[in-house]
């Protein structure tokens, strides 16, 4: 899957921004653009991780993979 993600300088904190639209909430932040990058990354593996979900007894989990 591909991600679009904004990269951007902050000059009072001397650091980098990164956030990922298509993704409410998912954001990061590095002292180097690459290093940004990779913290992205990241947070975009871990919002799109499936999380512990409690099932009543008469549903049934299914999983679906993409791409």
């Amino acid at each position: 899957m591909t991600f679009r993600v904004v990269l951007e300088f902050d000059p009072d904190t001397a650091s980098y921004s990164a956030v990922c639209p298509e993704l409410p909430g998912c954001a990061s932040a590095g002292t180097t653009e690459d290093e940004a990058r990779i913290n992205i990354e990241e947070a975009i593996r871990l919002y799109l991780a499936p999380a512990d979900i409690a099932l009543p007894s008469s549903a049934k989990l299914s999983e679906v993979t993409i791409g």
